[in-house]
């Protein structure tokens, strides 16, 4: 099977449906955008590759990446349900699992600290750009929960990165002149 098809030479794709759009279509653009998402995940996981403790979350993410697929063929008007409320339910669990070990938050934390944590923040404003793609195609309403979840679940997940290896969190300084 060859790479290209030459069939979007012209600034034209087609969805898993068949039909034909541009390129810069806004559900190409959503799509796209969780595209790009999933590959900043495979990035952040390429950082735990080494550490023990984040195992469980490197399974996690691979769970995520593939549900992120599922996603992608949802935009492209993919026939079948491709993200359930049980996807959403699970990301919720994990959530409020990893909420129990962290400090609570007292004040707003800048995406700051190791690679790996900045990593995850990262990560969380590609699924916030996505999430707003996903909006402007009017997307189903489980695929729009579903990223919603899963930026707050990469946010907590930065500070329990953060959380284990003992890092102070930076907190915004409202008002602070350097």
């Amino acid at each position: 099977m060859a790479i290209y098809t030459k069939t979007g030479d012209r600034g034209e794709t087609s969805l898993a449906n068949g039909k034909r759009v541009a390129k810069t279509d806004v559900r190409i653009e959503a799509y796209g955008t969780v595209d790009e998402l999933n590959s900043a995940v495979g990035w952040l996981r390429a950082g735990m590759v080494q550490d023990a403790a984040m195992q469980a979350a490197d399974e996690q993410l691979r769970w995520v990446q593939n549900k992120l697929f599922n996603l992608g063929a949802e935009l492209s008007e993919a026939p079948g349900e491709w993200i359930k409320a049980e996807d959403t339910a699970r990301l919720e669990e994990w959530i409020d699992r990893i909420q129990e070990a962290v400090p609570p938050m007292r004040a707003f934390v800048l995406p700051a600290g190791s690679e790996t944590v900045c990593r995850c923040h990262l990560c969380r404003t590609v699924c916030r750009r996505a999430e707003r793609k996903m909006i402007e195609a009017q997307s189903g309403e489980e695929g729009l929960r579903f990223v919603n979840r899963l930026s707050d679940y990469l946010f907590v997940l930065a500070r329990y990165c953060g959380a284990l290896r003992n890092e102070k969190e930076e907190t915004w300084e409202p008002g602070i002149n350097v």
